[in-house]
């Protein structure tokens, strides 16, 4: 498809066309997935069973930088499903909190799972969260999510007795500076390894293709003369991670030329509500939990109320009341995670074409070269146990 009603030549002439390609080719990119991990499902399982089935398991998502936050947007729901079993436990901890502070973050008389996402595999600190996990817990597995066959992380522990690699399309492994298809991507296979509810991968798909279409003069919009210095994003529970990935899309494709903010609705009033003027930009992912959701169309309706700032919010269908409202093309009886990749490309195309008006080259944005697309510059320091 054309994404955004924007011409591949002209894409390629301001250094946008992998961005472009790699955030329109994600519904086909998760219906790929959906159909590996069905293949997968015999061997998913006689890995992961035995593990749940220990009562006093801890559950360890992590990654850094987008990475992290694809556990942070899963974490609640995963723990939502399997904390019924007395002492199971649901983490998001990020690799760089791992490798600086290993034996405030792993507990080595308690047998853990850690579920690794890695674009690449290469990041320094995604290999030493893993050797850390083995060398200071008892019963340490490995779940790995990533996206290259090359990689380092898939090279050392594909075929180990303790880990199992879910290896992604190659589709998956974008080929910008910032993480589009590789995020959602790795998202869905781990939704769809641990057997989380969703809606089916056609109505997600075909929810992301409609959103594309239907919004694309509403982004154009917003971008267009570039109107905001400052953007927030707020959402809840699931849609709390997928709001810090939103604001570091946002930073990362604009070079930190727009500034980008990312919490809870409850959370925004103390204190960082402070960011707003009126050059700055709301979005709200609205939480489909009709508990959730009353605090975050309190929050809505305060900010419009004020008129210090524009505000817009994403929500499932029937969620439109406003002429600021995007309607998701999903029920209001799905669960936030079947919003969160679908709302994750709204926030992607904005960043796109927010990059693409400040004269940025998308794919590689960082102008001084000092933000890589795999981290560098980072020493792992040898860990001395006392």
């Amino acid at each position: 498809m054309t994404l955004l009603h924007l011409a591949p030549t002209d894409l390629a002439q301001r250094g946008g066309t992998h961005t472009a390609r790699e955030i329109a080719h994600q519904p086909d990119v998760w219906q790929a997935i959906h159909q590996q991990v069905q293949a997968e499902r015999p061997a998913l399982d006689a890995f992961l069973n035995p593990l749940l089935a220990l009562p006093d398991l801890r559950i360890v998502l992590t990654g850094a930088g987008s990475s992290a936050f694809i556990g942070q947007t899963l974490a609640p729901a995963l723990l939502k499903l399997l904390g019924q079993r007395p002492g199971i436990r649901v983490e998001a901890v990020a690799t760089t909190d791992i490798v600086s502070s290993p034996e405030q973050c792993l507990q080595p008389e308690v047998p853990t799972l850690l579920v690794s996402f890695a674009r690449s595999g290469n990041s320094p600190e995604s290999l030493a969260a893993v050797e850390l996990a083995d060398r200071i817990v008892k019963r340490s597995h490995h779940l790995v999510v990533t996206c290259a066959a090359e990689g380092t992380l898939n090279q050392r522990l594909a075929g180990q007795a303790h880990a199992h690699v879910l290896l992604l399309p190659d589709e998956t492994h974008d080929r910008a500076f910032a993480m589009t298809s590789s995020f959602t991507g790795m998202l869905l296979a781990a939704v769809w390894a641990f057997g989380l509810p969703l809606q089916p991968v056609t109505a997600l798909a075909q929810a992301a293709t409609a959103l594309m279409g239907a919004e694309a003069d509403r982004l154009h919009t917003l971008t267009d003369g570039q109107p905001f210095e400052r953007v927030v994003y707020l959402g809840s529970n699931t849609l709390q991670g997928l709001a810090r990935e939103a604001a570091l899309k946002l930073l990362e494709l604009t070079d930190g030329k727009l500034v980008a903010l990312a919490d809870s609705p409850l959370g925004f009033r103390h204190g960082p509500k402070t960011i707003l003027n009126d050059k700055t930009l709301v979005v709200i992912f609205l939480s489909n939990d009709p508990y959730t959701r009353q605090y975050d169309l309190d929050l809505l309706n305060e900010l419009r109320r004020e008129g210090r700032a524009r505000v817009l919010a994403l929500g499932a269908a029937g969620a439109a009341t406003h002429a600021d409202d995007v309607a998701l093309a999903l029920p209001a009886g799905a669960p936030d995670l079947a919003l969160a990749p679908i709302a994750l490309v709204f926030a992607q195309c904005l960043a796109l074409l927010a990059s693409l008006q400040l004269g940025i080259t998308p794919d590689t944005p960082s102008a001084s070269g000092t933000v890589n697309r795999v981290v560098q510059g980072v020493t792992i320091h040898p860990l001395i146990q006392g």
